[in-house]
């Protein structure tokens, strides 16, 4: 049985598609990880800051 040659280009359309799909959401997620690991990372920072500045304003409370 021979199928015309437009329904093989469609196959194979279909594949390529369905790989792109799979490729750009893998990319995505790496992104998207990348991301919330580098807000994480600023959001401790922050906090670290903001407990330091208590402490010292703590101290500075003891002190007078």
């Amino acid at each position: 049985m021979t199928l015309p040659i437009w329904l093989y280009f469609v196959i194979a359309g279909i594949f390529v598609s369905a790989f792109m799909a799979i490729k750009t959401a893998r990319e995505d997620r790496e992104f998207e990880r990348e991301w919330i690991e580098k807000e994480g990372e600023v959001y401790i920072e922050r906090m670290e800051e903001e407990k330091e500045r208590r402490k010292q304003v703590r101290e500075a409370e003891g002190l007078e």
